[in-house]
């Protein structure tokens, strides 16, 4: 994974935990990438490439001075509102892109965050050290046992302490994971789910979900009604 640092005070500015921005990368055409924003500072944020293709690919090999075209911030983001004491956030891969101004939020307004991070290997643990640095209490799991806990980081999560609110970014089998332990817990959880999405903005109804509703049940499209949706809510 690669962090671009990116000056777009517009986006910057108004930016919300949880949201996401189109990038295009250069002589790429119209065909854009869906990138969590991981970090604001001042006019500028960061954004985490995870490299899959040809197209991230172009964007990790950026250099500084060359132009980037960006459209956002795009989707609902979390919903922090609630003044929670004590937070959980789960993150798992490249979903650690969409957490962090989450966790810089609840830490400004006096809560206990602990961040439980897994992936499939130590070398795939990115971007720690910024959660430690702004204050948070930062939990390992690796599915090789490289380095943390040996296993899946909900297991962790399922072993700890409970929170008052949980937030997680990861795979679909993560999330699903996570709202069983939500539940478990009595918990309320709200997951940002991982979606490719083609246009980003409700159009194309590319990345629907089923959620419920009065009537029964829904579909609602990850990018404009999510990424961010209630645990209770989601029908898998």
């Amino acid at each position: 994974m690669v962090v671009l640092d990116v000056r777009a005070s517009a986006i910057a500015t108004c930016a919300r935990a949880g949201q996401f921005v189109m990038a295009v990368p250069p002589s790429a055409g119209a065909t854009s990438v869906a990138l969590g924003i991981h970090d604001v500072a001042e006019h500028c944020l960061s954004l985490l490439v995870c490299v899959v293709g040809s197209r991230t690919l172009r964007l990790a090999a950026l250099h500084p001075g060359e132009t980037l075209s960006l459209f956002g911030p795009l989707g609902n983001g979390f919903d922090l509102s609630g003044h929670p004491n004590d937070v959980a956030i789960v993150a798992g891969g490249a979903g650690i892109a969409s957490v962090l101004l989450a966790a810089r939020a609840l830490l400004r307004a006096g809560s206990r965050v602990r961040l439980f991070y897994g992936a499939a290997t130590a070398a795939k643990l990115v971007d720690r050290e910024r959660f430690a640095a702004a204050g948070c209490e930062v939990v390992v799991a690796t599915d090789d046992g490289s380095e943390g806990m040996h296993g899946f980081v909900t297991d962790a999560l399922a072993r700890a302490t409970r929170a008052d609110l949980i937030l997680a970014c990861g795979p679909t089998e993560m999330l699903r994971a996570t709202a069983v332990v939500a539940r478990t817990m009595d918990v309320p959880a709200q997951l940002c789910l991982e979606e490719t999405f083609a246009c980003g903005v409700g159009a194309c109804w590319g990345c629907v979900v089923r959620v419920a509703c009065e009537s029964g049940v829904e579909y609602a499209r990850v990018c404009r009604e999510g990424p961010v949706f209630l645990a209770e809510d989601l029908r898998w």
